[in-house]
């Protein structure tokens, strides 16, 4: 007896009519019939994947990599066709694959680093590939483009960028010869030509000399195009055929899909992006590189929240690719990969260093104690002085560690915070005479009252960069003062003219002069290094270096004010120009204390009793639970959400993060209540 054919159920007394989708049978492809799918779903416990049937109506179209729609769970689902077999280790019967869309755009290669990356961070292979692959855009899908083959002209071999450094040029001639180097830069200002970007660059370029492709990861948009300009000088123009391409969030849906097809049909040899190109299809790659590993920019804050770094880490090693981790600074994560030898060294001698760089002078209390009352001015005399002889000749960069206006205010009375009323959050001042508002909820608090004393009045605890504009604006009169950063009136400016003029910045907002500036104000350095999170200090020094090296070097008058009294070990790191002496002291202070990154942890935050049960669930060797312990924090309530720290050894780091997944996948498939949030190595453990 044949299978019997579905009908379509009906009411009493109505004909019956058969489903004209479900009624006709599809037959099978003759070759690999099976088709192994990652299909897009949330639960845990699915991350698997399924075998499905090739119809032979798609035999052609259903090669490994691309989209299909499938049916699952009695509901259509979108997932990727990894690979197709002769026979499935399924027992029951296989649906067939519903239609394939588009062409292939999951590589094998960044399929095995998604699933690495999934396994790292206990998270599943869908959310991985929602992060690796943007969205399909049919229109852009269809446009031609030229086949792959080799740049027209091949790249010019420069290293002039990489001669100051001790290995720099053996680094350039490693990459040139089809080698794998691994290597952590600290990278110093110099002049065009030699600028960080140059350095990327050029080390990018040879790596299309040795037949290979290359992947830059920068923070942000800015840093992207200072790295494809220095691509074009080299002569690899972006969009060109064999050249370089742009992939950023910010481009829009056409044009990021775009520079994704662009890399995966081979088009461009080097991919230059943020945090979301670490994935991104390279075809025959040969280096990765970060710049700034150390930036939050490369945090991704969606499930499972990897980090560009160890992103790139997991792609040398399954590519077998050399790997390149650069900045001004040095992070603590960067200084570990020395320590283990994963990595080496790439820096100047302390001469390049002093000639590169500009003066550092630290104007603390101690530095200040002769100017009497005097030196609790913000802007102290000294620093007064040198930005009036600097803008004689040039343009002079302030730094300002907080934006806004007034973001922090307290009773001007008895100095007690001013809290909101409601949710207890701070209150801050968006411009002068406006309405105190509060930082975490918005409120205004038109009829405050401190509940110290009863006073109404407010005073600045806290001054943000607009505030710190007008006050300068009042100090250099007749002195054009520009402001640059996400809530100054003109954004973020990438460039300013070379001309005397102050330009008022927030970190990483700060915008570069074609011969650099003549001086530097850092503010607020006791602002910077205040906080209780393990990486204040070496954040604190990243940002300080980033706004230095925007200054000439001293032999040419450049010089660097620090004003404030900022904890001692990065204030002496900044005046030292030492960012690797403050990471090792970092690395061992946190082996100790056994802090990452010289253990692995992992945090399991939400509803007491959920993180009880995944917790208990979780084994490996060397396991420490730190907590549960109450989060406080904005819109917390009588019954706040508690975290628990999994802590072990770095080489037990895989059965902690394997167990852990197992853990999620039983709770998924029971469906324990309350709503978790777990995050393999947290940014912040404090």
């Amino acid at each position: 007896m044949g299978p019997v054919e579905p009908t379509q159920p009906t009411l009493a007394g109505m004909p019956r009519v058969r489903s004209p989708r479900l009624a006709k049978e599809r037959a099978v492809a003759a070759e690999l019939p099976v088709a192994r799918v990652c299909v897009d779903v949330q639960p845990a416990h699915l991350d698997r994947l399924f075998d499905y049937l090739v119809p032979a109506d798609l035999d052609d179209a259903a090669r490994p990599g691309v989209r299909v729609k499938v049916r699952f769970g009695g509901q259509d689902a979108d997932g990727y066709l990894l690979s197709r077999h002769e026979q499935s280790e399924h027992a029951g019967t296989l649906t067939p694959l519903r239609r394939v869309v588009g062409e292939p755009v999951l590589t094998a290669e960044v399929a095995r680093l998604a699933r690495a990356v999934a396994d790292h961070y206990a998270g599943t292979l869908a959310d991985v590939l929602r992060l690796a692959v943007p969205p399909r855009h049919a229109r852009v899908e269809a446009e031609q483009h030229e086949p792959a083959g080799p740049a027209p002209d091949a790249p010019r071999a420069v290293a002039t960028a990489w001669t100051p450094y001790r290995g720099g040029a053996a680094l350039l001639q490693h990459l040139v010869a089809g080698g794998s180097p691994r290597a952590v830069w600290t990278a110093l200002p110099g002049p065009a030509g030699e600028r960080w970007a140059d350095a990327v660059a050029q080390a990018a370029a040879a790596c299309v000399l040795s037949g290979r492709g290359a992947l830059v990861v920068a923070p942000d948009a800015r840093d992207v195009d200072r790295i494809l300009a220095a691509l074009a000088s080299l002569g690899l123009p972006a969009g060109a055929p064999g050249g370089a391409v742009r992939l950023t969030a910010d481009e829009g849906p056409a044009a990021r899909y775009r520079a994704f097809l662009a890399a995966r049909r081979g088009v461009a040899r080097v991919v230059v992006g943020t945090r979301a190109s670490a994935f991104a299809p390279v075809a025959d790659l040969g280096l990765v590189v970060l710049w700034e590993d150390g930036d939050p920019l490369h945090a991704e804050p969606r499930a499972p929240y990897p980090h560009a770094r160890q992103v790139l880490m997991l792609r040398a090693e399954l590519a077998g690719c050399a790997a390149l981790l650069g900045g001004f600074g040095r992070t603590v994560e960067a200084q570990r990969l020395l320590e283990t030898g994963w990595a080496r060294q790439v820096a100047a001698d302390r001469a390049v260093v002093r000639e590169r760089t500009a003066r550092v002078r630290a104007l603390t209390a101690v530095e200040l104690a002769r100017e009497g009352a005097a030196a609790a001015a913000r802007l102290p005399a000294p620093a007064f002085a040198a930005m009036r002889q600097a803008l004689a000749t040039g343009p002079v960069l302030v730094q300002v560690p907080r934006a806004g206006y007034v973001p922090v205010t307290a009773c001007a009375r008895c100095h007690a915070p001013a809290r909101c009323a409601t949710c207890t959050g701070p209150l801050g001042l968006d411009a002068a005479g406006a309405v105190p508002s509060c930082r975490w909820c918005g409120r205004l608090a038109t009829d405050w009252a401190c509940r110290q004393c009863g006073g109404r009045a407010l005073r600045s605890v806290r001054v943000g960069s607009g505030r710190t504009t007008e006050e300068i604006g009042r100090a250099f009169p007749g002195i054009t003062v520009r402001a640059s950063g996400s809530h100054a009136g003109g954004g973020v400016l990438d460039t300013v003219p070379d001309r005397p003029a102050i330009v008022v910045a927030t970190p990483g907002a700060e915008p570069v002069t074609e011969h650099g500036y003549a001086a530097a104000v850092l503010l607020d350095a006791a602002v910077a290094t205040s906080g209780e999170g393990l990486a204040v200090e070496p954040d604190a020094l990243r940002r300080w270096l980033a706004a230095a090296a925007l200054v000439r070097p001293a032999t040419d008058g450049g010089q660097v004010l620090l004003v404030g009294d900022g904890a001692a070990r990065p204030t002496q790191a900044l005046v030292r120009w030492d960012p690797a002496g403050l990471a090792e002291r970092e690395l061992a202070e946190r082996a100790a204390l056994r802090l990452p990154p010289a253990v692995a942890m992992a945090a399991v935050t939400g509803p007491r009793q959920a993180v009880e049960l995944v917790v208990g669930r979780v084994s490996a060797p060397g396991l420490a639970v730190l907590g549960p312990v109450p989060v406080t924090g904005p819109g917390a309530t009588l019954d706040p959400d508690v975290r628990a720290l999994l802590r072990v050894a770095p080489d037990a780091a895989p059965a902690l993060a394997r167990s852990l997944a197992q853990s999620l996948a039983v709770r998924s498939a029971r469906r324990e209540g309350g709503t978790l949030r777990t995050q393999v190595d947290p940014p912040e453990v404090l």
